[in-house]
């Protein structure tokens, strides 16, 4: 075999990320290599079998993505995706809607269900809830020089055009909880939408964070969620949808072939030299225009570059990122009956006899004092839970949420209900050790005892097996997942956006050495599981260093600011227009 290959373009990490930056840059006639160190690639969009016929989401399951421009930029509908709205899906203001509280359920009022649609941009004709999610999410940041304030963030942007008297430069300052004290009306229902953020990226209680809290939120809510992704079992199937796309551009992709050091030479990042036990014989693979990272940031610049490249300073404050945002433990569990929710928490359109279970709960709600209870145990105190079970807050999706023609079993007379997960301490900062959660008879039983609080047939008759991961878990099977999250970096507002991780990173550009971009989820914003946003927001940069030129398919965000002196990404823009 040859010793050396050479492409444009070298990305490392095939998870969602690099795959979604493989397909763009593919897409615009470069060459790609693309090398994974798992067998598989996907990272955290992974769908594994415990047992013959029982499939469940060991990580990501939630489509974040609705609004992606890359689901038309992409053309997925040609690789073996499509979506469609669920039939009878609840659109927060157009029906009963309930939130579950230890006293039972609490319902939603008129107030709540008009203001969640005021904020989201449901209301304005037409409704601008696109336009919110793609100026939070799928925009690149503006370069350093651009003063951050009312005028110039995207999402203030978007509610100034369309929502004006929302548009108020307090808004820069609140909480998520602050923006639901203004619109919304029940505690139960303000503190269910606080949580679903605390665990979908942007926390509902970081001053500065309300627009990102809340849209972590909508984008995981009717009408955003299609199926059949959400939390029905297929975003593994979108995944491969997205690499056929990569492939069928001419992207190639290495497997088992882990990245020792990223070379450079002369301030420039020329290739990068696999490690000696990658199965692919070339061990060293040049690229002509650009490396790009896009495993996490930790190990990118403490193992793969290192101190020979990087100012001490600078790498300093790379070792200092802070990983505190929590981590998950997750449990499904095997079940000879379906779920039987119990008689207090069943609804007028679920009720057991006409639905046959419930779609799973987000529990408990009652009060944003059990939230801070939860969040302060796990953030504040770093520790294994020590809140008894049933102050214990938890989500959970259970077997009807899945679409029928992808059932996650299909051995007669089984159902799996999951993932149930529960926000824990992350790993490397669990004052109680790096396996503290590696009990899985002790958390397992906690889990469930969690679950029986809604759940009154989660017995040893009715349970096969209880499946359980520990974040510590999770991170050994993907080494993706620092900190057994799929956050990476903890998300408030001195990470976020402009400053995430640092802000001279924001951009994706490294500082000092040319030719070298990050592309996952820790070194960039948004973070989290906004689907094909890292890889859209990287384009802007790599059209401007003249790197990727795409065709006419190709549209940039509306709130995209040039930087001074490089191309615009905004087709027909002449590249000496900066600013706007």
């Amino acid at each position: 075999m040859n010793k050396e290959e050479r492409y444009d373009i070298v990305i490392i990490g095939a998870g969602h990320n690099g795959t979604t930056t493989a397909a763009y840059l593919a897409k615009c006639g470069l060459s790609v290599c693309m090398l994974e160190e798992r067998p598989e690639c996907g990272g955290a969009q992974e769908t594994c079998e415990p047992i013959a016929g029982v499939r469940i989401q060991p990580h990501a399951i939630a489509n974040y993505g609705g609004s992606a421009p890359g689901w038309e930029q992409l053309e997925m509908w040609k690789y073996g995706f499509r979506m469609d709205w669920k039939a009878g899906a609840i659109v927060p203001f157009d029906t009963d809607r309930y939130t579950t509280t230890t006293d039972g359920l609490s319902k939603v009022t008129d107030k709540d269900k008009m203001g969640y649609a005021k904020i989201t941009g449901l209301l304005t004709d037409p409704p601008f809830f696109k336009d919110l999610m793609r100026a939070t999410f799928w925009c690149p940041p503006h370069p350093c020089g651009v003063e951050l304030n009312e005028h110039t963030i995207p999402f203030m942007q978007v509610y100034k055009q369309h929502q004006p008297d929302m548009w108020t430069r307090e808004l820069l300052e609140w909480t998520m909880f602050d923006l639901m004290d203004e619109y919304l009306d029940t505690e139960p229902f303000k503190v269910n939408q606080a949580w679903i953020a605390l665990v979908s990226g942007a926390h509902g209680h970081m001053e500065g964070a309300a627009i990102p809290a809340l849209c972590s939120v909508a984008t995981v809510m009717p009408p955003a969620v299609a199926m059949p992704v959400a939390p029905r079992g297929n975003i593994h199937g979108y995944y491969h949808a997205l690499l056929r796309c990569a492939i069928a551009h001419g992207a190639v992709v290495r497997t088992c072939c882990p990245v020792e050091e990223i070379i450079i030479e002369h301030g420039r990042a020329v290739g990068v030299r696999l490690r000696d036990d990658a199965t692919w014989g070339a061990k060293k693979i040049y690229a002509n225009k650009a490396v790009i990272s896009a495993v996490h940031i930790k190990p990118t610049f403490l193992e793969m570059i290192g101190p020979r490249h990087l100012d001490s300073g600078f790498l300093q404050r790379i070792k200092d990122l802070s990983l505190k945002g929590g981590s998950l433990y997750m449990t499904h569990y095997l079940t000879r009956e379906r779920l039987r929710v119990r008689p207090k928490f069943q609804t007028p359109r679920y009720r057991y006899e006409d639905y046959g279970s419930f779609t799973g709960p987000f529990y408990p709600n009652d009060s944003r004092e059990l939230y801070f209870e939860n969040v302060t145990e796990v953030m504040g105190h770093q520790r294994n839970l020590t809140i008894p079970p049933e102050r214990a807050m938890y989500g959970m999706v259970a077997s009807e949420t899945y679409a029928e023609c992808h059932p996650q079993s299909t051995r007669p007379g089984y159902y799996i209900n999951g993932p149930q997960w529960m926000l824990v301490p992350t790993p490397e900062y669990n004052v109680d050790g790096m396996d503290a959660m590696e009990d899985k008879v002790k958390w397992n039983e906690y889990m469930r005892k969690a679950l029986s609080q809604v759940v009154e047939n989660l017995d040893s008759d009715n349970i096969v097996q209880i499946l359980g991961e520990s974040p510590r878990e999770q991170e050994f099977r993907n080494t993706g997942m620092l900190g057994g999250s799929w956050y990476g970096l903890r998300c408030d507002r001195d990470q976020w956006w402009n400053e995430r991780p640092l802000p001279e990173l924001a951009r994706y550009r490294v500082p000092g050495i040319d030719g070298l971009y990050l592309s996952h989820q820790s070194s960039a914003h948004p973070g989290g599981l906004c689907l094909m946003a890292v890889g859209y927001n990287l384009m802007h940069i790599l059209i401007e260093d003249g790197i990727a030129e795409p065709g006419d398919w190709w549209y940039a965000s509306p709130w995209y600011i040039p930087e001074e002196g490089k191309i615009s990404a905004i087709p027909n823009r002449p590249s000496s227009v900066a600013t706007r």
